[in-house]
């Protein structure tokens, strides 16, 4: 059998013509188990039960790939996770949920010798569906051959197509097929299956599994990967996966626990109780004084920026008093649970700003307007609007914090985003009051509303660090929902009891 020196001997120099043919686990990735990726997947189209079925089967699974046959323990993988799933959702959570998690284990070595290479070529015994979006969208590969999964009527049986799971001989098979008598120049892979791939080419390196090293930092990648969805924080090991279910009963009791101690408690006890509970709130600036109706002083309008549906739940907490949001957008659960008034917005602009301009009369008002621009038509309306209707305009940062759940998606049930937050053993939000807008910088000075709103944008994102990406709320919704993000537009404007914006 042939052996082959280690990938740090191969010169990435004068490689700007060349082609380079690589395995994936163990090899483009340092990690050589694909168990966290089946498992996002498994837990993202399934929930707890297929993530649990997954955990199940993943003995088995490690007993066939070790002792009998590499392909049967990838098989068992593959019926676990996708078996009965539509082909849309695996496709929708490769696009928006495993870029973050791959890109975060790139090895160092293989990507010095891949990047230098113009033509790349990725062999894996993974389903292609699950590992081309990332492959092809963010670090440029030119062919992705992988396991092809078997289909009926749109949906996944869990079974493989012909000629099975890529490992060993049919790998080089895979290639041969595809590029015919081309002999690529360098081969890279990281165990004895991947041999027979690495003789067809010029030039074999192997991954050692040892010494560990640090993964590819992000500015190093070809393009960086900004938009992201999925509820898990952490990469699932089987561990980790492990813990995630243990935890699930016990944060799903918390949660509720938090979100009526929040809905039933009054506003100023809200900060306390959250606190006793395990939510870390954190106030930083000088708010302004609540409205004076004797005085004839109207409210102010705090422009938030947006994390999730909770941003105006945790900006009453903040000020020790509930405060009216404004949306457009809300599910009928969240609006159940909510222990504060919102106004959805309609698209008559005409009927908002008088409906607006009513209630800033009586009470300070609070907006979360999605997106790190206003170039979107509708927010940057939705933005505008209130600027023309009162020069009060303070601008609020948002931070929060979670260890095991993200508390908001694009893909998902937005109902469940409080619960999930808040299922985070020790969640945490912090809440940074800005400066009041000068009186110059507004539209009572002659600043058109367009800019003021821009302006606002502009200071919070400064004040989080955050750099200006010229996307929209559209362009984030079609990257990892695959639409627009498009709200049905409702007919009446209406004070509805609701969770957030």
């Amino acid at each position: 059998m042939a052996t082959f020196p280690t990938v740090d001997k191969c010169t990435s120099n004068g490689r700007e013509k060349h082609m380079v043919v690589a395995d994936m686990d163990g090899t483009l990735l340092r990690g050589r188990s694909s168990f966290p990726y089946f498992a996002l997947i498994a837990f993202e189209v399934g929930g707890i039960l297929r993530l649990l079925f997954l955990l199940l089967v993943t003995p088995l699974a490690g007993l066939l790939y070790y002792f009998i046959s590499e392909s049967a323990g990838i098989q068992v993988l593959i019926f676990a996770t996708f078996a009965g799933v539509r082909v849309s959702e695996i496709e929708s959570v490769a696009r928006a949920v495993l870029p973050k998690f791959y890109s975060s284990d790139l090895h160092p070595e293989s990507w010095r010798v891949l990047s230098a290479c113009k033509k790349r070529c990725i062999l894996t015994a993974n389903p292609r569906i699950m590992v081309e979006p990332f492959l092809k969208d963010f670090l440029g590969f030119d062919t992705v051959l992988g396991t092809e999964i078997a289909t009926y009527k749109g949906k996944a049986t869990g079974f493989v197509c012909l000629p099975g799971v890529l490992v060993g001989k049919k790998k080089a098979d895979a290639l041969k097929k595809a590029f015919g008598d081309v002999q690529p120049e360098i081969g890279l892979g990281d165990r004895h299956t991947d041999i027979p791939f690495m003789e067809l080419c010029k030039e074999g390196y192997m991954v050692p599994a040892e010494p560990k090293v640090e993964a590819v930092t992000n500015d190093k990648l070809p393009k960086p990967i900004i938009f992201h969805d999925g509820r898990l924080v952490l990469k699932p090991t089987p561990l980790m996966a492990l813990l995630t279910l243990l935890w699930l009963p016990v944060g799903f009791f918390l949660a509720c626990l938090r979100i009526s101690a929040g809905a039933l408690l009054p506003m100023p006890l809200v900060y306390y109780a959250f606190w006793a509970l395990g939510v870390r709130v954190t106030v930083k600036g000088t708010p302004p004084p609540p409205p004076k109706k004797s005085t004839g002083q109207s409210g102010v309008l705090f422009i938030c920026s947006h994390r999730t549906l909770l941003d105006p739940i945790f900006l009453s907490t903040a000020l020790g008093r509930p405060i009216p949001a404004v949306t457009y957008s809300v599910s009928r659960l969240s609006e159940f649970i909510s222990p504060i008034k919102t106004v959805r917005l309609s698209r008559d602009r005409a009927r908002d700003a008088a409906m607006i301009k009513k209630l800033l009369e009586e009470d300070d008002l609070a907006i979360c307007p999605e997106g790190t621009t206003c170039r979107e038509p509708f927010l940057l309306r939705f933005s505008a609007l209130f600027a023309e209707l009162t020069d009060e305009l303070v601008p609020v940062a948002m931070v929060n914090r979670m260890s095991m759940f993200h508390g908001t998606t694009a893909r998902g049930w937005k109902g469940m985003d409080p619960f999930y937050f808040f299922m985070n053993p020790s969640p945490a939000y912090e809440v940074t009051f800005l400066n009041k807008l000068p009186a110059e910088l507004t539209c009572g000075s002659g600043k058109s509303s367009h800019d003021v709103a821009n302006y606002i944008q502009r200071v919070i994102a400064a004040s989080l660090s955050y750099e200006y990406t010229g996307f929209t709320r559209k362009d984030k919704y079609r990257a990892l929902a695959g639409n627009d993000g498009t709200v049905v537009e409702k007919p009446l404007l209406q004070p509805n009891k609701v969770m957030g914006c």
